[in-house]
């Protein structure tokens, strides 16, 4: 990408930031993993950060370290990466809901595996570990090891939310280069419903403030806000994806 993917700019905010925020939703707790030297964006209160024991072993140092950090606190953990802003989270409960009795779950989509979306109990930590020590630090050597589920199309598809909301898979969709950027950011935000005293209408934003900004327009005021029915704490930079219902009371 040419610059930390972390602090690209996404709508308002940044791409950490709406991912984290997007976890937070159906996951808990989000741990966030980086090396000793990396800046990252300001996370919010609760989410429990984690440093690579060793810079620049790839994804199984990372995948170490948060399972390390999670340990006897969750029996399962979703891993993601920090460049897919159109995660949505009923993708990442489908995956978790996946994983059955098996080790991991691990979407496979396109002709490719996709070991940053998917769900890896914490009591592999050992097998990660043991790989680690013995230099094999491609994850396909822990893949060979232990019971893996994988996850087609029609698998993710399956779960009713994924298919409404997410019918291209667009969780998986991760940004590698500048244009792969710009043609994301370029694209319509997502569909989210907004009802104020009794009236919806539905706009397209990525942010709560964004929402409330195009459904009030200048007759913006401060209030309550919730968020899918829940207890008020919405706040503008809230993130949403489609099939969101913001409501202002």
């Amino acid at each position: 990408m040419g610059r930390s993917k972390p602090a690209l700019p996404w709508h308002g905010s940044t791409m950490l930031e709406r991912i984290v925020a997007l976890l937070c939703r159906a996951c808990d707790p989000v741990v966030v993993v980086h090396a000793a030297s990396q800046e990252l964006p300001h996370l919010p209160p609760g989410v429990i950060g984690a440093v690579d024991a060793h810079e620049g072993r790839g994804p199984l140092e990372g995948i170490a370290a948060g399972l390390r950090a999670i340990d006897g606190r969750a029996g399962a953990a979703y891993v993601s990466s920090s460049d897919v802003p159109l995660l949505h989270p009923a993708f990442v409960a489908a995956v978790a809901s996946a994983l059955g009795d098996a080790d991991v779950a691990l979407p496979e989509v396109g002709g490719r595996v996709h070991p940053l979306a998917g769900c890896y109990r914490t009591s592999l930590l050992p097998d990660v570990q043991a790989l680690l020590d013995s230099g094999r630090l491609r994850l396909s050597f822990l893949f060979d090891d232990v019971a893996v589920r994988r996850l087609g199309s029609d698998d993710l598809l399956a779960d009713e939310r994924v298919a409404r909301f997410d019918p291209s898979l667009d969780s998986l969709r991760n940004l590698n280069t500048p244009a792969e950027y710009e043609a994301a950011l370029a694209e319509p935000e997502p569909a989210v419903r907004v009802t104020v005293r009794g009236k919806a209408q539905t706009v397209h934003a990525a942010s709560v403030g964004r929402a409330l900004d195009l459904a009030l327009g200048e007759r913006r005021e401060h209030a309550l806000v919730t968020l899918n029915g829940l207890e008020p704490g919405a706040s503008d930079s809230t993130p949403l994806v489609a099939g969101d219902e913001v409501s202002l009371h």
